[in-house]
């Protein structure tokens, strides 16, 4: 590991002793590395994992003291640097009150930043945003003070307030509210002496889980894979296990009894959900089971809960916490399971700002904690399939749904034979159907993967389609607040009234559906149906999106229509048929993945329908009914299609059976990015194996007002990409405006 220095500016000078030891620290900056600083005197030297106050040019920064020896293979570390004389280091300040990070969450850092070629101190960042690094500041009530009552005038409301202290200190409001006397009278006490400040016993945050509170029945199956899964929890030691099985089979049900044996053994545990939407009806089914609520971690909490769940973490009382991908980075003292629930998800891919794949990153971060990962889905990757071909990853699966439920027929709807009338977009045989189902009194679902009324808003005069200013996207119109948008960059502006480009007046329309116009056909269509849009747009929260799962499950909606949010693992029982709009969206655009998204998604969504005693129903409205895709669905053999999608990859080294990086070069010209991305393209490595595509321009070539280019670099897998990629651009010198970033193992290529 790299253990560079800065230079101390003139004047600033502190006295140094070659004979005081050296500390690394890493600090949360884009330093290659660690930097060297003095350390303080014995026995005040601080320990490796300790967070500390340390001086940076005219300014203090917080850095965490860091390992000497890194773990990470010599392939993926960059070289070491020369070290600097000591008189030039300056000398930590001092220590925080907090524990030392965890040595397993170091090491991840280390590895993540080797493999992702990334800063280490960006990655230490991610670690620490929500760490709460000021002191913690002791809450203070009201006791007993030392004054005699018999020489002050005890009035009622005083009298009061004495009887309410019982033996605990209370707060200035809650002794109010429990006496009925006023804050004013409480400080007044203080001040004669009749009460006195203490500290307040800080509450455990999070309640204990109880692993046995409320034990499931599982099928004979099902407590095959539990049990399967407890030992390798009791083992204490790596392994990764993919827990397949169709929609319905009660995967969660079954890595729960995962989760409840590492509790026996008071080992704490994190579970991965794709999105923040999915924590609602999961941590009601936790906490039946547990008799307590999981610790959440995700963007939308508060910094106050952020900062308390943090600490509760790394001090070891919150045993279970449940999160997006960037709960990898709580500091886990004692991490003895790891789980991925729907590992498939794309969502799972950070690609902003530091780019990770939270579900590698989760099997890294088990191996290193020496405990098992657990990845569920009901449409494994190919990736994770690939694996366990090779015998890296052990398999799971579960071939039926719990109970009496089955799983739904899928039909097709070919829309050249049976086409909506002009103007709609429902063909007539799933509108009969609908009607069907809403006479019965059971629920409907659509599907449309598309926000907003119009993908598209052009003028029916000269042509001209609507586009965002700062992206290569088309404007989407959002008919409900009257404006299009860019669902990109978030650009606005109102829907003019005449064409921007030839000025003919009320001559834009909008092209193609948006759940909003799907909504609209439907209110028309169905009148008495009570109608639930669930997408981004119209579920901006968790408690949102709670309110309407029990909506849903309160039998208070009959037709749900929604974009891939619904695909996420929701159990609605009353739910009986599911109907996609455009079963054929996803599937051009030439991209690598796009056949297995969609089969992926299509499959996820079709088993939301019949998951309790009444059978389910999928139709798919399709153009090209011929598609391996469709016929994958059509026929429910989704291991038939993935064997064929990798029959087609593996010749040409395209991953999970080859390495690739994707550069993603920008610039705020487009000649500036031209000229950048064919300079790194002159320079490109010439190896046997290695290729090298591009540069091109990106599909969206302009993005946030920035013009980019893509070259990608593929390799057969017995390569490691990362010392080429570094030699590569060793010598690259950036301008002002202009940006290189590094996707190992990227998902989208937009």
């Amino acid at each position: 590991m790299a253990k560079p220095t800065l230079d101390v500016p003139d004047g600033e000078s502190e006295t140094a002793r070659d004979d005081r030891a050296r500390l690394p620290v890493l600090l949360t900056l884009p330093f290659p590395g660690p930097l060297d600083y003095l350390a303080p005197p014995p026995p005040e030297t601080p320990p490796p994992g300790q967070l500390v106050r340390v001086p940076l040019g005219r300014r203090e920064e917080i850095g965490c003291v860091w390992d000497r020896d890194s773990t990470v293979p010599a392939d993926f570390a960059p070289p070491p640097e020369s070290p600097v004389a000591s008189a030039r280091l300056r000398a930590v300040r001092g220590a925080l009150d907090l524990p030392p990070l965890p040595v397993t969450l170091r090491r991840f850092i280390d590895w993540l930043a080797a493999y992702t070629l990334t800063p280490p101190g960006l990655v230490l960042a991610m670690a620490l945003r929500a760490a709460g690094t000021e002191p913690r500041k002791p809450a203070l009530g009201w006791v007993r003070g030392s004054a005699d009552t018999a020489s002050l005038r005890m009035t009622p409301a005083r009298l009061r307030v004495l009887a309410a202290l019982g033996n605990a200190p209370h707060g200035t409001a809650d002794l109010a509210a429990a006496s009925g006397a006023s804050p004013a009278v409480i400080r007044a006490m203080a001040d004669a002496g009749l009460l006195e400040a203490a500290p307040i016993p800080a509450e455990t945050p999070f309640a204990t889980l109880d692993p046995d509170f409320h034990r499931v029945t599982l099928s004979e199956e099902q407590d095959h894979a539990a049990e399967t899964l407890r030992a390798a929890v009791r083992a204490r030691a790596y392994s990764a296990t993919l827990l397949e099985g169709v929609t319905g089979s009660g995967k969660t049900e079954v890595y729960l009894e995962a989760v409840a044996e590492a509790l026996r053994l008071g080992r704490q545990v994190l579970v991965l959900l794709p999105e923040i939407a999915l924590s609602a009806q999961w941590t009601e089914r936790f906490a039946r089971r547990f008799g307590a609520q999981a610790a959440i971690w995700h963007s939308a909490l508060g910094s106050k809960r952020r900062k308390i769940t943090w600490r509760a973490v790394l001090d070891g009382q919150a045993r279970v916490v449940v999160g997006a991908r960037s709960a990898l980075f709580l500091p886990f003292p004692d991490l003895g399971l790891c789980i991925v629930d729907e590992e498939h998800d794309t969502a799972f891919k950070q690609e902003d700002g530091v780019t990770y794949h939270g579900r590698d990153m989760a099997v890294l971060r088990a191996r290193i904690a020496g405990a098992p990962v657990v990845l569920v889905s009901a449409t494994p990757s190919l990736e994770t399939l690939a694996n366990v071909e090779a015998g890296r990853y052990g398999h799971l699966t579960l071939a039926a749904r719990h109970g009496a439920a089955t799983l739904p027929d899928v039909a097709l709807i070919d829309m050249r034979a049976h086409p909506p009338e002009r103007g709609l977009f429902l063909s007539p045989l799933l509108a009969e159907a609908m009607e069907e189902r809403f006479a019965r009194g059971e629920q409907v679902m659509l599907f449309l993967n598309r926000r907003g009324y119009a993908p598209l808003t052009l003028c029916r005069a000269c042509g001209f389609r609507m586009e965002c200013p700062n992206c290569t996207a088309w404007l989407v119109e959002h008919r409900a607040r009257k404006e299009l948008a860019c669902h990109h960059c978030g650009h606005t502006e109102p829907i003019p009234p005449c064409c921007p480009h030839c000025g003919a007046d009320s001559s834009l329309v909008p092209i193609g559906p948006g759940i909003e116009r799907i909504f609209e056909e439907c209110r028309a269509r169905f009148p008495e149906a009570r109608l639930l849009v669930m997408a981004s747009d119209t579920l901006g929260s968790p408690q949102a999106t709670a309110d309407a799962v029990r909506r849903i499950s309160h039998r208070e909606v009959d037709l749900i229509i929604g974009t891939q949010i619904v695909a996420k693992g929701w159990h609605f029982p009353h739910l009986t048929l599911v109907g996609v709009v455009d079963a054929d969206l996803g599937l051009g655009g030439g991209d690598l993945r796009a056949a297995e998204r969609t089969v992926q998604l299509l499959h996820q969504v079709a088993g939301r329908a019949g998951r309790a005693d009444a059978p389910g129903t999928v139709l798919l409205q399709s153009y090209v009914g011929e598609h391996p895709v469709m016929q994958a669905l059509v026929s429910g053999d989704y291991r038939a299609f993935m064997a064929q999608e990798a029959a087609q990859r593996r010749p040409g080294f395209w991953p999970p059976y080859g390495r690739l990086a994707a550069l993603i070069v920008s610039a705020n010209t487009a000649e500036a990015a031209d000229a950048l991305a064919h300079a790194i393209g002159a320079h490109a490595p010439h190896l046997p194996g290695v290729e090298i595509l591009g540069p091109a321009p990106a599909p969206l070539a302009l993005l946030r007002g920035r013009h980019r280019r893509r070259l990608l670099l593929r390799a057969p897998r017995a390569i490691a990409l990362q010392p080429i990629l570094r030699h590569w651009l060793a010598g690259l010198r950036l301008g002002a405006q202009e940006r290189v970033e590094i996707d190992i193992d990227p998902v989208s290529f937009l």
